[in-house]
């Protein structure tokens, strides 16, 4: 059946609309996809040109140059040197046993330095560089280049390494770096994206560690080609890095260096201060170490020599050490006892060799007892019943609070590592700390250094700076950071009587310089560098009743561990000091014996600016004092490796 024509032009008509719509829908997606690639190619064509080049371009970081540490001289104490060592490249490198086997054969390595090369070359990207060593000689790193057909993946590198020319000497001061490891970035909240570099050195220890940010500098950048493996193609540019800062410190190299010496093999410390500055001059704390081995890793078995062993030579005693000032701190009870006007100078005190307290005795250091002393003769003469008598007098309180003022018990802001605060007991720190309250027993033994109280050697330099001077002198170690100098440490005044305070200086003169004083026999003739000084000596035993009664064991004849302590403190010259010094010899025995013998003869080192000449010292020592002074191993500060930052 035929279909009409009107049916015929109906369904043209549809087909007209539907071929229409389509039409326009087609023209409708059309003009989007080009508005969309005009978008992206003109209007978003920057970021995605951007995006593709940071596909093919990466930015790599360039370790800035360590700034430079020098002694108040300008001689060089921490110092960047060139380094010969050999990288490794998973990737290149095939087998890396076999290549490492083939390394050993032609440069001698230990197995524990490739143990750790093996270690870092797994942790690291294949593509990372790994140092396997470093520190090597330029003939085995020419051996290298030229074997370098059979060392796939290996290639010897130029670079700078920390140095330290002067060794022991500023060990404790300076400290060391070394390989930045997972606990050092654990410790800080955003590191650095130097520190994730391989084997990048920071500060572990000392100046170098609480310095760090300014030593370290600003990185530098490189732009580099790279493959979508991420190995490097070429260089394209380069931006230098800033270099940290160098900072010069007050310690004098050659001072530092007769101290060290001249502590020898004991376990002592030294400090020596300005007393008008507070410009530290020598912190020797022995026995010492190199650091210059930990800068790359220190081995197992150089670890183990440093701690074990009693000596402790990886303490910085000068500043850690906390030891009880025995009868250095009797100047502090008895200006407190002034002060308070409990006491006056020419007031004297029976001593017939002990004080009752109840049913205990307190022993005074003369079995015999000292008979009358007034406040000179306590001190020259260090009378322990003296002390009993006037600290139950003016208390433990006011004992404490001059002691803190003459700055016992603080931890002095210093960059160095664990600064010790000591301890300075009163009536509320024991009812804090021991939920007990305070025993007159206990103000006995604090008013002869004994007891709770403690004080680091560096405290006791600032005691006696401040007794010499009575000023509030704060010590400063660091002069100044990239030439500007660092505020000074004179301090103000302090609030002690200076009438009291001249009474203290006396008593320490006579120590040194009467015939009675306990430290006569270490006195210095010659005016212009005479000496005030107080000796002491701190138990670490408790001497029992039946050791007094049979007799006290002499020190010599006790294990080094049961042995006193030996201190010494002193100012010099008499007349117009300008310098302080602590002495602490560890289970040294007597202060008059072990300990003022080597503060003299820092001080004259001090003062004369050289080995101490023999006319300083009494006719009858000097043969003992040559022969001593010959023994002692000195170096030249300016001998050493001249600094330079040194570039690769």
């Amino acid at each position: 059946m035929k279909r009409s024509s009107r049916d015929t032009e109906e369904s043209s008509r549809r087909i007209g609309r539907r071929a229409l719509v389509f039409g326009g829908a087609q023209a409708v997606l059309v003009t989007a996809l080009a508005l969309r690639m005009r978008h992206l190619q003109v209007t978003e064509a920057d970021t995605y040109r951007m995006l593709a080049e940071e596909n093919r371009i990466n930015i790599r970081l360039i370790p800035p140059i360590r700034g430079m540490i020098y002694d108040r001289a300008g001689h060089v104490v921490a110092e960047n040197e060139q380094n010969y060592r050999i990288v490794l490249v998973r990737e290149d490198a095939g087998d890396i046993d076999e290549t490492l086997e083939r390394l050993i054969r032609l440069v001698p390595l230990d197995e524990e330095t490739i143990e750790r090369a093996r270690r870092e070359i797994l942790r690291h990207s294949p593509f990372v560089p790994v140092t396997v060593a470093d520190r090597l000689h330029w003939d085995d790193v020419a051996l290298v280049a030229v074997n370098a057909p059979a060392l796939p993946g290996i290639s010897p590198e130029v670079g700078l390494s920390r140095h330290y020319p002067l060794g022991p000497d500023f060990a404790h001061l300076v400290g060391y770096v070394g390989p930045v490891s997972e606990s050092d970035l654990a410790q800080l909240d955003s590191p650095d994206p130097l520190l994730r570099i391989p084997r990048f050195q920071i500060g572990k220890t000392g100046i170098e560690a609480k310095h760090e940010d300014r030593l370290r500098g600003k990185a530098g950048t490189r732009r580099i080609e790279v493959n979508a493996a991420g190995r490097v193609i070429r260089e394209l540019d380069r931006i230098e890095g800033q270099p940290g800062s160098d900072l010069q410190l007050t310690v004098d190299a050659g001072l530092q260096n007769f101290a060290q010496a001249r502590l020898g093999e004991e376990s002592a410390a030294v400090v020596v201060m300005d007393v008008e500055r507070g410009d530290l001059l020598a912190l020797a704390s022995a026995p010492s170490f190199d650091p210059n081995l930990f800068v790359r890793g220190i081995s197992v078995a150089d670890y183990r020599m440093l701690t074990d062993t009693p000596y402790r030579p990886l303490s910085n005693k000068p500043v850690q050490g906390a030891y009880p000032p025995g009868s250095t701190f009797k100047m502090i009870t008895a200006l407190a006892a002034l002060e308070d006007g409990v006491i006056r100078p020419e007031d004297t005190v029976w001593c017939p060799g002990h004080l009752t307290l109840g049913s205990r005795r307190f022993h005074c250091w003369k079995r015999g007892g000292h008979g009358h002393v007034n406040l000179v003769e306590s001190i020259e003469q260090s009378c322990d019943v003296y002390y009993y008598e006037i600290g139950q007098r003016v208390g433990i309180d006011k004992i404490a609070a001059m002691a803190r003022r003459f700055g016992l018990g603080e931890a002095f802001d210093l960059p160095l590592s664990a600064v010790g605060e000591g301890l300075v007991p009163d009536r509320a720190w024991k009812r804090a700390r021991r939920n007990e309250e305070w025993r007159i027993g206990d103000t006995l033994n604090a008013s002869i250094g004994q007891g709770y109280v403690l004080s680091t050697p560096l405290q006791l330099a600032v005691m006696s700076a401040r007794i010499a001077t009575g000023r509030a002198v704060v010590p400063r170690l660091v002069k100044s950071i990239d030439g500007v100098e660092q505020p000074s440490g004179a301090g103000e005044p302090l609030e002690v009587n200076p009438a009291n305070l001249a009474r203290i200086r006396r008593s320490m003169d006579a120590v040194v310089n009467n015939r009675r004083g306990t430290a006569y026999g270490s006195r210095v003739v010659t005016a212009e560098m005479a000496m005030a000084g107080k000796t002491g000596t701190s138990q670490v035993r408790n001497i029992t009743a039946a050791e007094r009664a049979a007799g006290v064991f002499r020190n010599e004849d006790l294990p080094w561990e049961r042995r006193d302590h030996a201190l010494f403190v002193a100012y010099a010259p008499v007349e117009a000091p300008r310098i302080a010094v602590s002495v602490v010899v560890e289970h040294g025995g007597g202060g008059s014996v072990a300990a003022a013998p080597i503060a003299r003869d820092i001080i004259l080192r001090a003062l004369h600016g050289d080995v101490p000449p023999l006319s300083a010292y009494p006719d009858r020592q000097r043969w003992q004092i040559e022969d001593r002074l010959r023994g002692l191993r000195l170096r030249d500060p300016g001998s050493g490796p001249s600094g330079g930052r040194g570039r690769a």
